[in-house]
């Protein structure tokens, strides 16, 4: 089981979970306009620790097409995995949006 900590709350998750379905599975606010594609950036998140030394081809090549990397992760292309400690950085709470986007799948590249 991970361990995850979301702007000061604590869950567990399964391994392997996607971390924006964590988030938004133990109700809170996270943003994901285009579904876990790796698309619009609106999962970001912050790490305070347990970052991932690595990005997947989708989220690398993102963050770098919009002079993104290094500033923020896409939570939609993170598997949760060890203990993390997150920031929600959007939030649909914050925005006049009527949902926070459509279901990620469960598996990155779904």
């Amino acid at each position: 089981m991970a361990k995850i900590t979301v702007n000061g709350q604590t869950f567990e998750v399964a391994d392997g979970t996607r971390l924006v379905n964590a988030i938004e599975g133990n109700g809170i606010d996270i943003l994901h306009r285009c579904g876990g594609h790796a698309k619009c950036t609106t999962c970001r998140v912050t790490f305070n620790a347990g970052e991932p030394n690595n990005y997947n081809e989708a989220e690398k090549a993102k963050l770098e097409a919009n002079g993104n990397l290094g500033e923020f992760r896409l939570s939609c292309q993170i598997l949760c995995a060890g203990e993390m400690d997150v920031n929600v950085i959007n939030r649909l709470s914050e925005t006049d949006l009527s949902d926070a986007g459509p279901e990620v799948a469960d598996k990155i590249g779904d």
